[in-house]
C-alpha cells in the first residue's frame, strides 16, 4: 500500500525538488524490475483470441519463441521472437511498433530492428491478398539487417499458425522474459535509477 508520506509532495512537475525525486526513484526501482511479470500478465490477453487463424495469438506467439529455442537462438532472440506480436490488441494498425517499443531499451539494435520491421517482412506472405505490394520489404533491400529479419519470418513466425506443433507453454519462457526485463540495456533513466539502488 502507498502510504502518503513516501510521496512526492509537487503538484507541478516543474515544481519538483531532489527529495521529490528520490522517492519517485524508490518506488520506480522495484516498479521497474517487476516489468517481466507486467509483460507476461499483458501476453496472456492474447490467450483465446484467435482473430480468424487458426491458432490463438499466444499460442502463436508461443510457437514462434519455440521454434527460434529449438533452432538454439539466444535467449534475448527468443524472447523477441515471444513477443514480437504483443501489440495485437494494443495496435492493430501498427502492433510492430508496439512490440519494438516495449523492447528497445533491452535488446540489441539488431534484434529491434528484426522486430520493428517484421510486419512489412512478414506481408510478403499475404499484402498481395489486401491489395497491397507483397514486396514492400524489398525497400530495405540492402540494409544489413534485411536477412536476418527475413529469416525470422520463414523460420519462425511463418510457419507458427500450426495446431498440431509441440508448444511449448508460457512458464517455459517466463524466467528468460524476467531476465531481460530486469535491467535495461540503454535507458536515459539506467544512471539514475543504479544510482539511487
Amino acid at each position: 500500500m502507498d502510504n502518503h508520506e513516501d510521496r512526492a509532495n509537487f503538484h507541478d512537475m516543474s515544481q519538483s525538488t531532489q527529495d521529490d525525486w528520490q522517492i519517485i526513484m524508490r518506488h520506480n526501482i522495484p516498479f521497474s524490475q517487476n516489468g517481466g511479470q507486467r509483460i507476461l500478465d499483458h501476453l496472456r490477453l492474447l490467450d483465446g483470441d484467435f482473430g480468424g487463424f487458426a491458432v490463438d495469438r499466444l499460442t502463436h506467439s508461443l510457437q514462434t519463441a519455440t521454434r527460434a529455442y529449438r533452432d538454439g537462438r539466444d535467449e534475448d532472440y527468443v524472447v523477441m521472437a515471444l513477443l514480437h506480436d504483443i501489440g495485437d490488441t494494443l495496435g492493430a494498425a501498427n502492433h510492430p511498433d508496439i512490440a519494438a517499443a516495449i523492447l528497445k531499451p533491452f535488446v540489441s539494435e539488431k534484434l529491434h530492428w528484426i522486430v520493428q520491421n517484421h510486419g512489412i517482412f512478414q506481408g510478403h506472405n499475404f499484402f498481395h491478398y489486401l491489395g497491397l505490394d507483397r514486396d514492400m520489404r524489398e525497400k530495405f533491400r540492402g540494409h544489413e539487417w534485411f536477412a536476418d529479419t527475413e529469416e525470422f519470418i520463414d523460420k519462425y513466425d511463418c510457419p507458427s499458425f500450426d495446431p498440431d506443433y509441440n508448444t511449448l507453454p508460457l512458464e517455459f519462457f517466463e524466467p528468460m522474459v524476467t531476465k531481460l526485463f530486469r535491467h535495461p540495456l540503454n535507458s536515459i533513466y539506467k544512471r539514475e535509477a543504479e544510482a539511487v539502488a
